[in-house]
């Protein structure tokens, strides 16, 4: 067998901006489209860029999903000025714009070769709906290990924003999407004999109301987070009510379940220092609120193929 370590990361605003020269009028220079001779373009905080540079670096994952990059530029400027050795440590990156107005997207980063990307941004809720199912995409991956195959489906599920019970459907559609599309994929009642993975930011927790069980609780997964104490599971910091709970998960089939069991790693040095629930270290520069990696951690798991 294998090992291939993967990892989850809302990477929290991964933006950048073209930045228009002083004596240029942005309106003639995107009239036809943006005018890269006359920009620049510029990762918006540095200082926060390199903190979440380190929580990367953290992980050591072969394979990254991140989600809340703006695109597939961005993402490649960050690799090559906030990851030690750049485009040598990740050369094999995947992003497809999908349907956030914001332009947050989900993506990954690897050291192995990609060798399947699929997109599902354009499923609709029902067939006659205008209406997307997923607010950014499943991104569907697959990265080879010698002759081995893992897959991934990278989510950023519907957020709570608006509240958690008039938001509760929309995730539910998008965790019934996210299943179906698996099932399509390996089929029968046997799924999780296959390597695959569902990891990301599902923007909900295990607790009564939860929009999340028919993934989650499903036969043919195991969300490896609740292999640690329940104490030990949160992977977010809310700062408005001082919460800490569980949002991201990286939830192995079946059988990867079974043949990877140890534990994972939530990496926290990343987080603000008014997240006092966490007592450990933090990477030089994090401050009371900002800079800071990320309100998220990244999970990261030794899978075995």
């Amino acid at each position: 067998m294998s090992t291939v370590r993967i990892a989850t990361f809302n990477c929290e605003n991964l933006f950048a901006r073209y930045k228009f020269r002083s004596n240029i009028d942005p309106r003639t220079a995107v009239a036809d489209g943006w005018l890269p001779d006359e920009t620049r373009f510029d990762l918006n905080d540095d200082d926060a860029k390199r903190i979440t540079g380190n929580a990367i670096e953290e992980t050591n994952a072969d394979v990254v999903a991140l989600q809340e990059v703006e695109s597939l530029d961005t993402l490649k400027r960050f690799r090559s000025k906030h990851i030690d050795k750049g485009s040598r440590s990740y050369p094999y990156v995947a992003l497809i714009d999908g349907n956030d107005p914001r332009l947050i997207d989900v993506a990954v980063l690897s050291r192995l070769p990609i060798t399947r990307i699929r997109t599902h941004q354009h499923l609709r809720r029902t067939p006659r709906s205008r209406s997307y199912i997923f607010s950014r995409d499943c991104l569907e991956v697959d990265v080879a290990d010698g002759s081995k195959t893992l897959t991934l489906f990278v989510q950023h599920y519907k957020s709570m924003i608006g509240g958690r019970a008039r938001t509760r459907q929309r995730r539910m559609n998008q965790v019934a999407a996210t299943r179906s599309i698996i099932e399509s994929r390996f089929g029968g009642r046997n799924t999780g004999a296959h390597p695959w993975v569902v990891l990301g930011d599902f923007n909900d927790y295990m607790e009564p109301g939860t929009s999340l069980s028919r993934l989650v609780n499903w036969s043919q997964t195991e969300d490896v987070i609740s292999r640690l104490p329940e104490s030990e599971r949160w992977t977010h910091y809310w700062a408005r009510e001082d919460e800490y709970r569980q949002l991201d998960y990286i939830l192995l089939s079946r059988s990867l379940a079974e043949a990877s069991r140890g534990d994972p790693q939530i990496v926290r040095q990343g987080l603000p220092r008014r997240a006092r629930r966490y007592t450990g270290r933090r990477f030089r520069g994090v401050g009371p609120n900002t800079p800071k990696a990320s309100d998220h951690c990244p999970v990261a798991m030794d899978v075995r193929l």
